[in-house]
């Protein structure tokens, strides 16, 4: 039977305890302000740099949290996952702290540069002619079959308090934000971050972003459950696939995001551009989605105080140089 959506204010708890247990694993990570995106855009922005974490990506919170609290029997044997690579490196390093074997099972159709990176933190690594949701599914029967705990991406409390940590940290460091620009897939890191900031600052806005080519938990809480698409291929490979059917995030989200925004393909590759331009960063696509929703919503925020979370860079030199073409 599926776990219950655990309590606003026990997240919250869980967050809480996740920031002060993750140090110094962990990196707190810069949260910069950017005056060519300010001038542009007409609000006040803010970068949360979470492309500088560990692993390139954001990931390494929730995958250090969850291993921290895995019974040590449950280590030993070792913990499967599925990931298009993100989680997977976030999840194959914080193992390769603790100790404990990672097998990460993923499509065909990934990253290479993730593969790589997942493969040289020593995790295994299962390639599946699959979809996302198919693979996370099997991989999900491989843990049952081999007494092995799942781990998955965003279905989790204990991976959603360690993404948490980015709305502690965010709140540290620029208390008074008026709305924060999220990029989702199956909805871990906003469930966190929302829950995070609810507690602290309960008037911050929390802005869902989706690329309108893979808007499955979106339109899922338009239809008001959890629902089965055809996603078309997206940059934003890190936010593609659809939702466990029993995930915790829907109900999460259902709570926590106060509006949704669903943005191009051509204004991902331009707001990759633009931060390339602006910060000299390399990002990947699904960090851009986060930029580009802002990019989009901008006009509702004039003057105000926003921030957009750059949840990722690991992405093919080749496929960003000519994304921003």
């Amino acid at each position: 039977m599926p776990l219950p959506a655990p309590s606003l204010d026990a997240l919250s708890t869980a967050i809480t305890q996740a920031h002060r247990a993750l140090r110094p694993a962990v990196a707190t990570t810069p949260l910069s302000f950017s005056p060519r995106l300010s001038a542009q855009t007409g609000c006040e922005v803010y970068l949360k740099s979470e492309h500088l974490q560990h692993t390139g990506s954001f990931k390494f919170r929730g995958a250090s949290n969850k291993l921290r609290l895995l019974p040590e029997a449950q280590r030993g044997r070792g913990v499967i996952t599925a990931s298009s690579g993100n989680h997977g490196q976030g999840l194959a390093l914080a193992g390769q702290v603790l100790g404990v074997p990672v097998t990460v099972y993923t499509t065909t159709s990934a990253s290479a540069y993730k593969l790589e990176a997942m493969r040289s933190l020593g995790a295994e690594v299962i390639c599946l002619g699959l979809d996302p949701l198919g693979v996370e599914l099997e991989a999900a029967r491989q843990a049952r079959a081999q007494g092995k705990p799942f781990i998955s991406p965003y279905n989790d409390a204990e991976i959603i308090a360690g993404q948490g940590t980015i709305g502690m940290e965010l709140h540290e460091q620029a208390p008074e934000l008026d709305a924060v620009f999220v990029a989702v897939g199956g909805g871990g890191m906003i469930s966190g971050i929302g829950a995070a900031l609810r507690a602290l600052n309960p008037s911050v806005e929390i802005i869902g972003c989706w690329p309108a080519n893979a808007p499955t938990l979106q339109r899922s809480l338009e239809a008001g459950r959890i629902i089965e698409m055809d996603e078309e291929e997206t940059l934003s490979d890190g936010t593609a696939g659809g939702v466990e059917p029993d995930s915790i995030t829907f109900a999460l989200c259902q709570q926590l995001i106060t509006r949704t925004v669903l943005v191009s393909e051509t204004q991902i590759k331009a707001a990759m551009r633009e931060v390339a331009s602006s910060e000299r960063w390399i990002i990947e696509g699904a960090a851009a989605v986060a930029v580009a929703g802002l990019q989009q919503l901008a006009p509702d925020y004039q003057g105000k105080r926003v921030a957009a979370v750059i949840c990722g860079r690991n992405i093919l030199l080749e496929k960003f140089l000519e994304a921003i073409q």
